[in-house]
């Protein structure tokens, strides 16, 4: 799904959400009522690939670590933090990208930005007008 056009600067932005999770909601009614263009992906569905989280990980300069959903079941049930300390950035993407539950989320991202999770103060100054 697009959203209406709006400011060309955020331009080929991508919300990958789950349809299910009030933060990803919250967000994507930031966005469309800040008319901020976006395509909508659904996570669970289709996750990034390994290749594209790479991307947009070296691209945000954040931690890799801040892209697991420390809260959800499958972080737990994996024991991820216990095994995320002696893991490979590599073996992180790898994880990252089998399971789009694993992911925080929303996840939105335009290749060069990207946010994570749901702060109104964030999502204004990365993709306000």
């Amino acid at each position: 799904m697009t959203n209406k056009p709006s400011n060309q600067s955020n331009t080929n932005i991508r919300l990958f959400n789950y349809g299910k999770c009030s933060t990803c909601r919250k967000a994507k009614q930031w966005l469309d009522t800040n008319e901020v263009t976006y395509t909508e992906i659904p996570i669970v569905d289709t996750p990034p690939s390994k290749e594209e989280l790479h991307q947009i990980w070296q691209n945000s300069g954040l931690d890799i670590r801040k892209f697991f959903n420390t809260s959800g079941q499958f972080y737990r049930e994996l024991n991820l933090k216990e095994k995320l300390p002696t893991m490979s950035e590599d073996e992180m993407l790898e994880l990252l990208a089998s399971n789009g539950k694993l992911i925080k989320r929303p996840l939105i991202t335009n290749g060069a930005k990207t946010t994570l999770g749901f702060k109104e103060q964030t999502l204004e100054e990365m993709w306000g007008k």
